[in-house]
């Protein structure tokens, strides 16, 4: 708990028997599971990123990853149907943002 809580760049297990405490572990930037598993091997050569959350942002942040540097799109297709079971929520969100442009613009698609 105090781990999560914490939040680490790095962790280091040396325990008889790690696997019951690596899988409770979510907030850290990189663990390293015993004794022969020094930190100087995952900053440099072992293969995880030498970029990783501090300060406690492991709390809400992940190391830097190839999945950081992939750009995505996403596309939206709704057809009349799904556009009105969809509208009531849609447009009681964008007038309680003060977006009453955004409420129009479905109103006018019903």
């Amino acid at each position: 708990e105090l781990v999560n809580l914490y939040a680490p760049e790095h962790v280091s297990l040396m325990l008889q028997d790690p696997s019951n405490h690596v899988l409770r572990i979510r907030n850290a930037g990189c663990i390293f599971i015993g004794s022969d598993s020094s930190v100087a091997f995952g900053d440099y050569v072992a293969g995880p990123s030498h970029v990783l959350p501090t300060g406690g942002s492991a709390r809400f942040a992940s190391p830097l990853g190839i999945e950081d540097f992939i750009k995505l799109t996403n596309i939206v297709a709704l057809d009349k149907s799904e556009g009105k079971n969809l509208a009531a929520a849609a447009i009681t969100i964008a007038e309680a943002e003060g977006l009453e442009g955004h409420a129009q613009a479905i109103r006018i698609r019903l």
